[in-house]
């Protein structure tokens, strides 16, 4: 991942105010784009090699813009079969969303398209709409800096973070969907089945699957969490496992803001900075009031933005537990000359459950919130499914026969997601951010972001501006989830 600096910022930002203030004719309509390339890679996974897919920008992995720069991308198909790119967490035109068919098509082997837009500054990143291909590793960053980036006296690391099988994403899929072993119980009901059971009953796991026991928690007395569906092979951290780790070189006594992008296909994850106290300062791109500590939740599809201030020379691990697993990945920071420990692969203990009291959630505190406005209309979304029949659902239904939810442009909406199953689900909507301002139906002014973990059992209400007038996706980020058709639609007119 590239590394950047106050100098190289500052000669960023420089360059895009010299554009800035060129002639029109000279700026928007003739300014070179950027080369976007969907194309494959080979990895070195502990040693075998791996065929996995990518996007390549002009100086590796993903896009940096500089500040004030227009997103104007040309992305070319190098791959065997179509694809489509999504800008995760961007607002650019409907047509330029990249959801397949909705409304453009899909692109065609050896195919290019254009895309401009004004991009929202922050940590974002970008994959294919596409669940299979996301299994796939076909994501990569997109960072968008701010002027004020290039007046920070601060490195800037990249943290991407995938789970990863040899195995193709259809025998993934195969093994996650199969039917459960002779014996073993139907797990992950929704609330009507849930209400066929004993108090004590307790399921077994699918092979592949760990649980968390919710005994302890008001009204989950014998209920099991299923948090991990399936085990993957490695889990990644700019493309590397534990055994080889990327060693950032960082200056002593520097400031360091880390980007973590959790672009896994299924893996929540705890972001751990061990000896070194860290300050998160945004999530999902956006600015939160800042919040002290080492340990902080990343579920599938999030972004952390955290600020660390190295305390002399030395070198830190930062790792990324599994969430209810052992299994761990990371990359380190290392000052010149600095001895690097080998790290375990494996924790001690297994990672807890990752906010299912939505402890962290409730914490956080947007730095620009949306106006203070009454909703003009409210949605009530009920998340529910199975662990057998595998079958995860929005409203009782899949993508196939799914109603929309409608809005008009302008009105204040605000979306109370209500989760009924036992996995939690990381609910992503296109073309718009966010406001969290309801847990548990307890109202609060949290944070702004696109990606929004709810929990087992739990509900949060988010409030938005309905923006442009066209079909807006609102899904599931759990791949498996979404490739079973847990997907629905805002259609604002």
């Amino acid at each position: 991942m590239t590394r950047f600096t106050r100098r190289g910022l500052m000669a960023a930002g420089a360059a895009a105010a010299t554009v800035a203030m060129l002639p029109r004719s000279g700026t928007a309509q003739h300014a070179p784009a950027m080369a976007l390339r969907a194309t494959s890679r080979t990895l070195d996974i502990d040693g075998k090699a791996a065929t996995v897919w990518g996007l390549s920008g002009p100086s590796g992995p993903g896009l940096v813009l500089a500040p004030g720069q227009r997103f104007r991308v040309d992305l070319s198909n190098d791959l065997p079969e179509p694809t489509l790119i999504h800008w995760h967490g961007q607002i650019p035109p409907n047509d330029q969303d990249g959801v397949p068919d909705l409304p453009r098509p899909l692109l065609q082997p050896g195919q290019t398209r254009s895309y401009d837009y004004a991009p929202l500054p922050g940590t974002y990143w970008m994959h294919a709409h596409i669940p299979l291909q996301e299994m796939r590793l076909l994501a990569a960053p997109l960072i968008v800096h701010a002027p004020e980036d290039a007046a920070a006296d601060r490195q800037e690391v990249v943290m991407f973070l995938h789970d990863f099988s040899f195995r193709s994403p259809e025998e993934v899929m195969a093994s996650i969907t199969g039917a459960a072993p002779a014996g073993h119980g139907a797990i992950g009901h929704d609330m009507m089945a849930m209400g066929d059971r004993s108090a004590g009953e307790k399921t077994m796991p699918m092979p592949g699957m760990s649980m968390q026991w919710m005994g302890d928690m008001p009204g989950m007395s014998g209920m099991a969490m299923d948090l991990n569906d399936y085990d993957w092979d490695a889990y990644l951290a700019n493309d590397r496992t534990l055994s080889d780790p990327e060693a950032v070189a960082v200056d002593k006594g520097g400031r360091v803001r880390l980007q973590i992008i959790n672009a896994s296909a299924a893996t929540v994850f705890w972001i751990d900075t061990g000896a070194l106290p860290a300050r998160l300062v945004a999530v999902d791109g956006q600015g939160i009031e800042p919040i002290a500590g080492t340990r902080f939740g990343i579920a599938m599809a999030q972004r952390l933005d955290l600020d660390l201030d190295l305390a002399g020379a030395g070198a830190w691990p930062i790792l990324a537990l599994r969430e209810g697993a052992r299994e761990r990945t990371g990359l380190i920071l290392a000052t010149p000359g600095a001895q690097v420990a080998r790290l375990a692969p494996m924790g001690e203990a297994p990672a807890p459950a990752f906010d299912i009291d939505l402890a962290q959630e409730s914490r956080l505190v947007a730095r620009a919130p949306l106006a203070v406005r009454a909703p003009d209309r409210s949605h009530m979304v009920m998340l529910g499914g199975t662990m057998q029949p595998y079958l995860w659902t929005i409203d009782g239904r899949t993508w196939a026969d799914h109603l929309p939810l409608q809005a008009r442009s302008g009105e204040r909406v605000e979306i109370m997601f209500h989760n009924m199953s036992m996995m939690a689900h990381p609910m992503h909507l296109h073309g718009h951010s966010f406001q969290v301002v309801a847990l548990n139906g307890r109202r609060i002014a949290g944070a702004r972001r696109d990606t929004v973990l709810v929990p087992p059992m739990m509900s949060v209400t988010v409030a938005l501006d309905a923006g442009e007038a066209a079909r807006w996706m609102l899904h599931c980020h759990h791949m498996p989830h979404l490739q079973t058709g847990m997907m629905t639609e805002l259609a604002i007119s």
